[in-house]
């Protein structure tokens, strides 16, 4: 047992650069992007919107920024957005939908962050003057607060097709998508077919430091070009970040399983403990948990805090740990055993 040892599981977006990403970085070749001169940003790019066979993509500093400028080239004023309840476009973007692109939301009440095809069907508006139009539905795959729940593609398929058939734009906020494919060994080009936009992340469970890519047509990304630019998002020589991106597609991307892997492990010690009170089912590498009465999240957060480990709440009462690049199997080892030692304390 290591009493010193140090543990984050506040989220995957608390990684620092392996050494070999630290290098790529500094070697990367650079140039003024927003004048479309960085060759590594260029690279990024286009190594993204080939991986999901689009046509363009488009870097960003964060994926609330690709997600905000998604709503806008999809929609426009007077239409309507639907999207789960428990959605980070709508929950964590400061609610941008209305800010940037002055549009209505429909919230569906999904399963742990998913939704089917009868859900759109039934949220879609008539066609009347004093009703928004239904104009674009969004996806997030995997589901934060759903516990890391996800859809296969076969879950998709018929959402994409209801929407092809009625004039939806679709949208996929794919911020932790690569530990879906992890679990499923899907492919990111049939990914690709679906949607009209992807946003993907890279500062989370590929461990980059920043950024996201926004992915779909060339005709759309050159529009979100003109957004990315007008919200503040053109940089300079941002190739530094791209190589952190680049570097992880190539060397992130495969270990994955192993945070999703260590998450299960921590849900299933979680469900023997005597002092917690549900476990949602671990999906990919997000655990969310609640306490027995009168035991509370706090508690729990301040006692873990006393043990050198951070994790933070999600919602009333529930406890989130997402494990990433740099909780590694000793940590995970350490963690289960202070959470069992935790459990005879309070029994």
């Amino acid at each position: 047992m290591k009493p010193s040892m140090k543990i984050d599981l506040v989220s995957d977006t608390v990684t620092k650069p392996t050494p070999g990403m630290m290098k790529a970085m500094m070697e990367a070749e650079l140039g003024d992007d927003v004048f479309r001169e960085d060759p590594t940003v260029r690279r990024l790019e286009e190594k993204m919107a080939a991986l999901f066979g689009h046509e363009a993509a488009l870097f960003c500093p964060s994926g609330t920024m690709t997600n905000q400028i998604a709503l806008k080239i999809n929609t426009q004023e007077l239409d309507e957005v639907i999207m789960d309840v428990t959605s980070h476009v709508y929950l964590f973007e400061l609610g941008g939908y209305s800010f940037n692109s002055r549009v209505a939301i429909h919230l569906l009440h999904g399963e742990d962050g998913k939704f089917t095809a009868e859900d759109v069907k039934n949220a879609i508006k008539p066609k009347l003057d004093w009703m928004p139009n239904s104009r674009l539905v969004v996806i997030e795959n995997s589901s934060n607060r759903g516990g890391g729940n996800y859809y296969t593609l076969d879950e998709i398929l018929p959402i994409a097709s209801f929407c092809a058939k009625n004039g939806l734009k679709l949208h996929l906020d794919g911020a932790r998508l690569f530990n879906v494919l992890a679990e499923t060994g899907e492919s990111t080009r049939d990914w690709g077919r679906p949607f009209d936009t992807i946003s993907i992340c890279l500062s989370k469970g590929l461990g980059a430091p920043v950024g996201s890519c926004l992915i779909g047509k060339a005709e759309a990304i050159s529009r979100a070009r003109k957004i990315r630019k007008v919200m503040g998002g053109g940089m300079r020589q941002a190739g530094i970040l791209a190589a952190a991106g680049i570097y992880a597609l190539d060397h992130h991307v495969e270990r994955l399983k192993e945070d999703n892997d260590r998450a299960k492990r921590i849900g299933a010690c979680l469900k023997t403990l005597p002092m917690v009170r549900e476990v949602k089912p671990v999906k990919t590498n997000i655990v969310i948990f609640s306490m027995k009465e009168p035991l509370t999240a706090e508690w729990m957060l301040q006692e873990l805090a006393k043990r050198g480990v951070r994790a933070t709440t999600i919602g009333p009462g529930a406890i989130r740990f997402v494990t990433h690049l740099d909780f590694t199997g000793e940590m995970c080892d350490h963690l289960i055993a202070l959470l069992e030692e935790m459990g005879n304390l309070v029994v």
